[in-house]
């Protein structure tokens, strides 16, 4: 089986990290143990994050102020073959009979792609006021607040084609296991003559993951990060952890900004044909590609799945559980049905509802109660068509047209069951000779004169 997968910045640098050398040495580390373990059993493609490691590039850059920091595409590079060499050699390592090759990857988008004319993502470090109207003007950088402070933000257009496919092609028929498209890869635009430019923008990494894994013709796509599933309710009081879906399922609901790409780019790819997309931690890999961990979306299959060990007790339940309990409260309406005889003595027995309590001694006078059954029925729905059936049944008062017909339409209903138990046991023909014989019963033969 195809596997490509993406580490997202959460599975190459831990919240709070430093990011100095040996930290991200010994993350890839961990990285390369875990894909190393898919490697042996399947075909994989290994893609990454960089956005630490473009801020860390941007802010040495910056430290130089005799030379003209490097455009955005140039830092990607160079981010990108950081972080490749590093997973690569730690992959080389540990499978040291296959062939592990970083390829530098550009990603074509359109210069018509509508992120252009609004930039919205962040990207380097924050400046004071002064300094980011300084570099508004110098540089033509667009700035937006970030707290009190202020933050360069570029485009993120939408990855169209990965240049360097033929040659990832070909490297993946030789066996090779390949690194590629790193940090969403290098944002390049393509003349009609052919000529390719870098342009100072940034390709959602999660994005680039799920048109890698279309244009390769992956059979899965694991998007890892340090975040075990994608959550409903994510930030909310009872946040729900999703389990298995599909697309169309999952496009209903809002996701928080860092899960948003990766539902995306997971619906993306299954829409695309692929088999299988899962989102979860990078120590789940395994598991979440049979299945058992992590959000998995697949073509078909259930619609909306929870893990049921993720549920919290006090939590709304998912849509369906509502419908569940709209059910049982005509139940205990029931028993107040058979005792039609004494009206005050039957509205205790109808329920421990605190309603019933105050009818009673309203009804102490029998013909007073009777001529209002309309309030019940507008007050509570369950327990008042039940008085009101035995209203009918009493002789002065299903005189009045308007009341009978509501009422007397399930009067009948109620009725066959206490005539088939109630009645039974009193039906019997009187005994002795002179008896009247019942219908389809055989008259008694009288004695003889004479005889005994």
């Amino acid at each position: 089986m195809k596997v490509v997968i993406s580490l997202g910045d959460g599975a190459l640098l831990r919240r709070g990290e430093p990011l100095d050398a040996a930290v991200q040495r010994g993350n890839a580390a961990r990285a390369a143990a875990i894909v190393a373990k898919i490697a042996a059993k399947h075909n994989v493609i290994v893609t990454h994050g960089n956005t630490p490691q473009v801020g860390l590039l941007t802010q040495q850059a910056e430290a130089l102020a005799q030379i003209r920091p490097y455009p955005l595409d140039v830092l990607d590079a160079e981010a990108e073959g950081m972080i490749g060499y590093l997973i690569e050699q730690e992959l080389k390592s540990l499978l040291p009979k296959r062939q592990v090759v970083t390829v530098l990857t550009q990603i074509e988008v359109s210069d018509k792609d509508a992120a252009f004319n609004k930039p919205s993502v962040p990207v380097g470090a924050s400046y004071e006021s002064n300094q980011a109207q300084r570099l508004t003007r110098e540089r033509g950088w667009v700035m937006e607040p970030d707290g009190t402070r202020w933050r360069r933000v570029v485009p993120g257009p939408q990855p169209l084609h990965i240049l360097e496919l033929p040659a990832i092609r070909l490297l993946l028929q030789s066996g090779a296991l390949v690194i590629c498209a790193g940090g969403g890869g290098i944002p390049v635009t393509v003349t009609p003559t052919g000529q390719v430019r870098g342009v100072e923008a940034v390709i959602d990494k999660d994005l680039a993951a799920a048109l890698l894994a279309h244009q390769v013709g992956a059979d899965a796509l694991l998007l890892l990060t340090d975040v075990d599933a994608a959550y409903l309710n994510w930030g909310g009081e009872h946040p729900w952890a999703i389990h298995e879906t599909m697309p169309e399922e999952l496009r209903k609901h809002a996701f928080s900004e860092p899960m948003k790409p990766k539902v995306e780019a997971a619906c993306r790819f299954v829409e695309g044909g692929g088999n299988l997309a899962g989102i979860g931690l990078l120590e789940d890999a395994a598991a979440i590609l049979e299945g058992i961990c992590g959000t998995v979306v697949r073509p078909t299959g259930v619609s909306l799945d929870f893990f049921p060990q993720r549920r919290p007790a006090a939590g709304p339940p998912p849509p369906p559980a509502p419908r569940a309990e709209t059910a049982p409260p005509p139940r205990p309406a029931a028993p107040a049905a058979p005792s039609p005889q004494p009206a005050p003595k039957a509205a205790p027995p109808s329920g421990p509802v605190p309603s019933p309590q105050a009818p009673p001694p309203k009804a102490a006078p029998a013909p007073a109660p009777r001529p209002s059954p309309s309030p019940p029925p507008k007050a509570a729905p369950a327990p008042a068509p039940r008085p009101s059936k035995a209203a009918p049944q009493t002789g002065p008062r299903p005189a009045p047209p308007p009341p009978p017909p509501a009422a007397s339409l399930p009067a009948p209903k109620a009725a066959p069951k206490p005539e088939e138990k109630a009645w039974v046991p009193f039906d019997l023909p009187p005994s002795g000779p002179d008896a009247a014989p019942r219908p389809g019963q055989k008259p008694p033969v009288k004695p003889r004169p004479g005889t005994k």
